[in-house]
């Protein structure tokens, strides 16, 4: 056992993270408008980044380069705000990696794989001997030594980490057949049709968009793409494919790695790309028993979050209390007697007198002013929704309004509000006047 933590160690100290944080997440619409989606906000307190970065951290993997693109200020100040702990004369480090046009003043980055080559000059100063590629949109727990461990036992140039999904959400991943000594024989991306699991019914096998490379190897695939014109320069389209096609690439099997929640041990690990995925896994952290398990103090999830005061619950005017059920409450929140019910509520957010707040999840800064009823509801940074607004309850309201998801989801952001008060200004009659006072 102490031969193979050592072991262990080594490959960890031998490995650099690259996690890929550039991407626009247009399918959570408003939600990254203003913002990258690994810098949305997630669970309370966590941006979604967060997930992989305690992961390396947790795993013992301490050079990381996080490579952003689209609309990065507030990752990029979220990550040097909480993440500047790595001390560089221990041979650690988190190094930003935006677009920078480093090989011609043509190209920013065209794909994944574009972009980890543009940065091969950087990485190649940290002798990497392994590289470990990783998605920043993902929202799961796992022990990347383990699969580092498991890509140096199968001696395979490459390793693609991979889970069973439903095949009526396939389409959305890269996915996979494997022999049975855990070869990929087949890699297709986003299939129209996917093709299910040998014995499945509805099964699946997905790539997480989690690999591990020699390095080496990888320079020398980065390059050799570079030449092809006829390339998008992207994993899943074109590296993982031609590698699949060679015999190169061995399946992890994420179960194998996957720290889960001690109390059910389910293979937890969550794409929360769309309005209704990411309210989904929010409410998950409402329930009573979560499947995703962030209380757990031996593997646990880092970030930054500002000096606030607790939360505090106190009456409403007339002196009726507030009333709690299955909620997450962060630093800064008060709820002044409205009944609160399977709400993800983050920092600093107010909730006034006589609210019927119902599966909500309210970024921070939000105040929800007297008498609103809210259900399933996203409210984004800094709104400030007037006296007696109802969302969530009538789908032709809400989709004039706000934006409305396909699963019932109403998603409120300070331009709607901005909108709908030139629409509907007498909703916000007087609303100068109470703003600071209710």
């Amino acid at each position: 056992m102490v031969t193979e933590t050592l072991s262990t160690r080594r490959l960890t100290n031998q490995t650099m993270a690259l996690i890929l944080a550039g991407g626009r997440g247009s399918r959570l619409h408003h939600l990254t408008n203003t913002r990258a989606k690994p810098a949305v906000y997630f669970g309370g307190k966590f941006r979604i980044i967060d997930f992989a970065l305690s992961n390396c951290i947790n795993s013992g993997i301490r050079k990381i380069g996080v490579v952003t693109q689209y609309k990065s200020h507030s990752l990029l100040r979220h990550l040097q705000a909480g993440w500047s702990f790595l001390r560089n004369q221990f041979n650690e480090f988190l190094d930003f990696l935006p677009a920078q046009q480093r090989i011609d003043e043509v190209h920013w980055y065209r794909g994944t794989a574009d972009s980890v080559f543009q940065n091969l000059d950087i990485i190649k100063e940290h002798h990497p001997k392994y590289i470990l590629i990783l998605a920043g949109d993902h929202v799961y727990k796992m022990d990347y030594a383990k699969l580092i461990l498991d890509h140096v036992t199968h001696n395979k140039p490459v390793t693609i980490s991979c889970l069973p999904v439903k095949q009526s959400e396939a389409s959305a991943y890269g996915i996979m057949s494997v022999d049975q000594e855990g070869v990929v024989t087949k890699f297709v991306e986003k299939p129209k049709e996917p093709e299910l699991m040998p014995g499945s019914s509805d099964m699946c096998l997905a790539s997480m968009g989690i690999y591990i490379f020699d390095a080496e190897f990888l320079y020398k695939v980065l390059k050799d793409d570079e030449a092809l014109r006829d390339s998008a320069h992207d994993f899943g389209h074109d590296i993982i494919p031609s590698l699949v096609k060679q015999g190169l690439a061995y399946a992890h099997d994420f179960s194998k790695s996957c720290v889960s929640n001690r109390g059910k041990q389910l293979i937890y690990w969550r794409d929360v790309g769309t309005v209704d995925s990411f309210w989904s896994a929010n409410m998950d952290l409402a329930s009573v028993t979560p499947d995703l398990d962030v209380y757990d103090q031996d593997w646990p999830i880092w970030t930054y979050q500002t000096q606030l005061p607790p939360a505090k619950y106190v009456q409403d005017m007339n002196g009726n209390s507030s009333i709690l059920r299955n909620s997450v409450m962060s630093a800064g929140v008060i709820v002044s007697g409205s009944s609160i019910c399977s709400c993800v509520l983050f920092n600093n957010v107010r909730v006034h007198s006589f609210c019927f707040v119902n599966e909500v999840v309210a970024f921070p800064d939000v105040i929800i002013h007297r008498g609103c009823r809210l259900t399933k509801v996203i409210i984004d940074r800094g709104c400030e929704l007037p006296r007696n607004l109802v969302a969530g309850e009538n789908y032709e309201d809400d989709s004039r309004r706000f934006y409305r998801s396909e699963g019932g989801v109403t998603l409120i952001t300070r331009k709607m509000l901005e909108e709908l008060k030139l629409k509907e200004p007498w909703l916000f009659e007087g609303f100068e006047n109470y703003r600071h006072k209710d």
